[in-house]
């Protein structure tokens, strides 16, 4: 029997460790038949999704992108037929690369919505709502300006 209330953040947290180990390829296949939709555009496939994630994404020499993702404050809305669910989450993203101290890159929200298959909750889409506050992303992300207002911007 499935429960909602485990799979679904269960999933949210299996994404975050995959980012952050700089498994691209894995984060995306948890999206395998949905798609995350940045800046407007929708990309779908696992592939296309992965390639986008490693065309902005700075990975060191360790194979990560030395990063850890919270996400919190999960409030998930089940559909009356218990088959799709959204849910509204925020993001807290730190990084620490070698020679420097841990830092903020940035906070912001997702918009993710999820399908029951009668056997289990997967992730359907995932809309990168929005970027509240940045911080020093300059380590994260390979086109961060740290002197370009980044405020409320999309990743």
């Amino acid at each position: 029997m499935s429960s909602a209330a485990l799979e679904m953040p269960a999933l949210l947290a299996r994404y975050a460790d995959v980012f952050d180990e700089g498994d691209f390829s894995g984060a995306a296949r948890l999206f395998e038949g949905g798609c995350v939709a940045v800046e407007g555009r929708e990309i779908s496939g696992a592939d296309n999704i992965a390639a986008m994630w490693a065309s902005f994404v700075r990975i060191y020499e360790d194979g990560t992108s030395r990063t850890r993702h919270l996400v919190t404050n999960l409030a998930i809305t089940i559909s009356d037929e218990g088959e799709h669910a959204q849910c509204r989450s925020q993001w807290t993203v730190f990084q620490q690369v070698p020679a420097e101290k841990l830092k903020l890159v940035g906070t912001g929200r997702y918009d993710d919505w999820f399908c029951y298959d009668g056997g289990a909750w997967s992730l359907a889409r995932r809309n990168y709502a929005s970027v509240d506050f940045w911080g020093d992303a300059s380590g994260h992300l390979k086109n961060f300006d740290t002197n370009k207002d980044q405020s409320n911007g999309n990743l």
